[in-house]
């Protein structure tokens, strides 16, 4: 097995004059959920997208399991749950369906499912505990129950590495314990989970290592040595002694 499952390498992005990200580096090693903290704008979803392959960095690298990200894509070996304004919520899927679009790389042409990609997605669906809800429309479905849809589809899909862009926000509690569980159970089973999120409190539970973003990596390390309040203070640009002063 390579030792890194992502490897981002002195990646720069920009979108016209405004730098996304600038020279971020980041490591990942296989079976670990890492969480990703930054404030609104401090590149989480560039970061995302560029390791997807959605987006070409203008210099330096990234390999997933050591291949091209679009290798990595083309395999089914990475799994993506966007952020919910990133999906067309009105369009005429089942969750099923959502589900089964995880099974597309495994498929003919025709991507006619076959008995184990049905199994598979029906497995997935009571993992998250929505296989009541299969054919009701995607969009039918509150907001926590739509994120464990496409926690479902990278189960069903097999994924290696999961990326998760903001799963908990505006989510129950009952969806936010269930994708947490599933998220840790799927590390423990080897797989390698990059999940972004603004709650703190919950990401020592939740994550083996977390990473502060601000254009570019400012710290990597465990998600206590994270937290505390000087290294939070350098990606939301605040002022330690000020906030301690104001406590």
């Amino acid at each position: 097995m390579n030792s890194a499952a992502i490897r981002v390498d002195g990646i720069t992005v920009r979108y016209g004059a405004v730098t996304a990200l600038d020279r971020a580096s980041l490591t990942v090693r296989p079976a670990r959920v890492c969480g990703l903290i930054g404030m609104n704008g401090s590149g989480k979803s560039t970061l995302f997208k560029s390791i997807m392959g959605m987006l070409r960095p203008e210099c330096g690298r990234i390999l997933l399991d050591g291949v091209d990200p679009a290798v990595a894509r083309k395999a089914g070996s990475i799994g993506y749950v966007p952020q919910s304004e990133d999906v067309d919520w009105t369009f005429p899927l089942s969750v099923r369906d959502v589900v089964m679009t995880g099974r597309y790389g495994r498929m003919g042409p025709a991507r006619r499912p076959r008995r184990e990609d049905r199994a598979a997605v029906a497995g997935a669906l009571e993992r998250v505990e929505l296989e009541s809800f299969a054919d009701r429309q995607i969009g039918e479905l509150s907001g926590g129950q739509r994120k464990r849809a496409f926690v479902a589809r990278g189960i069903a899909q097999g994924a290696d590495i999961l990326l998760l862009d903001e799963p908990f926000a505006g989510v129950d509690k009952r969806s936010e314990s269930t994708i947490t569980r599933l998220l840790r159970e799927l590390a423990d089973g080897g797989a390698t989970v990059l999940v972004s999120t603004h709650d703190l409190h919950a990401l020592p539970g939740l994550a083996d290592e977390a990473v502060l973003l601000r254009r570019t990596v400012l710290l990597h390390d465990t998600p206590q040595e994270v937290l505390r309040p000087e290294n939070l203070a350098r990606a939301f640009g605040l002022d330690p002694v000020a906030q301690e002063a104001a406590a």
